[in-house]
């Protein structure tokens, strides 16, 4: 077995869910990742196994690639499908040209909220668990840079309004608030529906291997 390998990771299971499959399939202990996906979220995990592990920090550092699907008119609290609708706002005719042209402004360093369920820590504790237990703590906010954004298409499908954004970033950009800002930006409430990391410095989700092809 290779010490690095990449797996495509399907929805509804978490990187974690990832990393035990594995240590099953394999009969390995010491395996890790560079780079935890939200489990609705799909697309490139880099596993390490045995001392592949010493060689993930490398691949943290990298650029990450990802196409997100933007869906305009709903907030959740989580910021994605798995949260409660939290603002709902009415739709209208979209124009290309100005998705397009905030997705330029968003360019280079943006500030942005750090989502209240993501795992930054806060007195020892992730943020999602403060969340989960229905207590507010203050809101936190980190700069981030974007290298590159990129309007795919604008999908219009049963009286909802999605883009789908190609998206160049550095480590520790949280999808899910660029999805919200992109949204305030247009004026409406938005979540990511879809996301899907394709890729992480030069290695494309193409080379990874689905789960279960693992032996």
């Amino acid at each position: 077995m290779d010490e690095i390998i990449f797996i495509d990771k399907p929805k509804c299971i978490t990187s974690f869910d990832v990393i035990a499959a594995l240590r099953r399939k394999l009969g390995i202990k010491r395996i890790g990742h560079a780079g935890t996906l939200d489990p609705f979220a799909t697309g490139l995990l880099i596993i390490g196994i045995g001392a592949g592990t010493k060689k993930l920090k490398e691949f943290e550092a990298m650029s990450k690639t990802y196409v997100m699907d933007v869906l305009l008119g709903k907030q959740t609290d989580t910021g994605d499908p798995e949260g409660k609708i939290i603002d709902e706002k009415k739709v209208g005719d979209i124009k290309l040209a100005a998705v397009e042209k905030i997705l330029k402004e968003m360019e280079g360093e943006l500030e942005l909220p750090i989502p209240q369920y993501s795992a930054v820590k806060h007195k020892g504790l992730p943020l999602y668990k403060y969340a989960r237990r229905g207590i507010k703590i203050e809101q936190k906010f980190r700069t981030t840079k974007i290298f590159r954004l990129e309007l795919l298409e604008i999908v219009k499908d049963d009286g909802e309004t999605v883009l789908r954004v190609e998206m160049d970033c550095e480590k520790g950009t949280y999808a899910r608030a660029v999805g919200e800002e992109l949204g305030k930006r247009l004026g409406f409430p938005a979540m990511l529906v879809e996301l899907r990391r394709t890729k992480i410095g030069g290695i494309d989700v193409e080379q990874a291997r689905r789960l279960d092809e693992i032996r």
